[in-house]
């Protein structure tokens, strides 16, 4: 019979945090393993240790190289690759003897824990169970004496070896956050705290629940003494605006800010408006779809506000009631806000006299139509028409109807939201329903990604177009009986 593999929790450093089933199965195990550094001391070994009995054995797993270089032929991930493979045989070498084995880990195995690595190579064969411990996120904020969320509010939990520019984006755009992993990276997570407007809020707690523990504000922090068993963390925003205190005198009400909506054009900065770049840079929040506000340049003390894909009504109203606080606000939309984007969805929502004191601005930006339509020529030089084909706000009959009257009145037409995974009757009915006005040869162009690092360009026919070779990324631009298409440029004729 083979033996049992734990991978064993113990908490931040208290030795009396360990868990009572973590110290149980400490006392019981026949192998003892844990990870160290070359010094050979081990902080678990140490936390476990009034745990451990006599005639136990143990097994020190120590790291070939930590934070120095390595002369290894895979460098330093080969190093730890190669050593993580033969700490895996090792502790095999005791499940195979009928061995217990427990694998020690400081806060919790599976929160940026070593044991992991053990538990990849080694649970598809054996009989493996995982003890959770008290991370080192929950014994900092137990140190402060703060809490972290509450109600609604997001944890974001970071390493600090992220680039600083991503780091202060998702600073930014957290309600409370935790930075692991510091060390030498703590000039970079504080300057990163800093371009997110969020420094004067943070704490830095180092070696949390030990009888060493430190507590500072981070901006306080002498970088030169931060060790790697530290955090910076950012704690509740709701809690801390309680607890600051009523001010000595009755502030006056804010004055009432203002909401722009803004185009960002179809990509990357070279299709952003001067306007529209100087707006982003004054605003003190941005509002939007995630993936779009990725694309605006962070600027320090901006805060962030992302969301999802289809809550236009939602993101709105929050905008709108930032503004309401005095700030500036802009809500980020990809082409022109207001084509098919949140200048309408703003606006609507601007309609409730609760925003009656508000202005709302809308910055236009270039149209994934216009960026398409130059990229083959001038599809567009003449009337034409925008449709989505997205049934989600609208009902397909309506969509049908229009397309006929298009079709009808010999527009070309430029088709936004052709397809997606939901999605995949719509554009064969749609080429169906023109090509009762259209002749199979009108030339049809497949955009994706204009602008972008997948950009690729397509001239088809209304007859060959195939509606599997097209997605949510997608615009369609298909010719009137006008259209023209000559060795990849297409262009529509201002004569009729």
């Amino acid at each position: 019979m083979s033996g049992v593999l734990y991978g064993v929790g113990l908490g931040p450093g208290d030795p009396e945090l360990v868990t009572i089933k973590a110290a149980r199965l400490i006392a019981e195990a026949d192998v003892i393993a844990y990870h160290s550094a070359r010094h050979g001391r081990s902080i678990a070994r140490s936390v476990a240790e009034p745990y451990l009995r006599e005639g136990q054995l143990e097994e020190a797993l120590v790291y070939p190289v930590t934070t120095e270089t390595t002369d290894h032929p895979g460098g330093y991930d080969g190093a730890i690759a190669e050593f993580y493979e033969l700490s895996a045989k090792r502790l095999a070498e005791h499940l195979d003897a009928g061995r217990s084995v427990v694998v020690l880990c400081e806060g919790d195995p599976f929160f940026y824990g070593s044991y992991m690595y053990m538990h990849e190579r080694l649970a598809d064969r054996y009989e493996a169970h995982v003890v959770p411990g008290v991370t080192s996120v929950s014994g900092s904020a137990a140190v402060l004496g703060l809490p972290l969320v509450q109600k609604e509010e997001v944890l974001t939990v970071l390493p600090g070896t992220l680039p600083g520019p991503q780091l202060a984006m998702k600073l930014a755009e957290a309600d409370a956050a935790a930075v692991l992993k510091l060390g030498r990276t703590f000039t970079t997570v504080r300057d990163a705290f800093a371009e997110a407007g969020k420094l004067e809020d943070a704490w830095y707690v180092e070696r949390a629940t030990w009888g060493t523990q430190r507590v500072e504000r981070l901006a306080e922090v002498d970088p030169e003494s931060v060790p790697y068993f530290s955090l910076a963390l950012l704690p509740s925003p709701a809690y801390a605006s309680r607890t600051r205190g009523a001010p000595e005198t009755v502030a006056e009400a804010p004055s009432a800010g203002s909401v722009v909506v803004v185009g960002l054009g179809p990509a990357g900065p070279d299709w952003l408006t001067p306007e529209a770049a100087a707006a982003l840079q004054e605003a003190d929040h941005l509002v939007g779809y995630g993936p779009y506000l990725a694309r605006v340049p962070q600027r320090a003390g901006q805060q962030r506000h992302s969301s999802g894909n289809r809550v236009e009504a939602e993101r709105a109203v929050d905008a709108l009631e930032l503004a309401l606080s005095g700030a500036s606000v802009a809500v980020v939309s990809s082409g022109d806000p207001g084509v098919f984007a949140m200048a309408s969805a703003v606006l609507e929502q601007a309609a409730d006299p609760r925003f009656a004191s508000l202005t709302v601005r809308v910055l236009p930006g270039v149209t994934a139509a216009q960026a398409a339509a130059a990229r083959v020529g001038a599809p567009l030089g003449h009337d034409y028409c925008v449709l989505s084909l997205s049934d989600r706000l609208k009902p397909w009959d309506i969509i049908e109807r229009r397309l006929d009257a298009v079709g009808a009145a010999d527009l070309a037409l430029a088709i936004y939201n052709p397809a997606s995974r939901t999605r995949t009757t719509q554009l064969a009915a749609a080429v169906s329903i023109l090509l009762r006005h259209r002749s199979a040869d009108t030339p049809v162009v497949v955009a994706r990604d204009v602008g972008g690092p997948e950009e690729s360009v397509r001239v088809v026919t209304l007859g060959t177009l195939d509606p599997s070779e097209v997605d949510m990324r997608c615009l369609l631009i298909v010719g009137s009986s006008r259209t023209r298409a000559a060795d990849g440029t297409v262009w529509t004729p201002r004569t009729y």
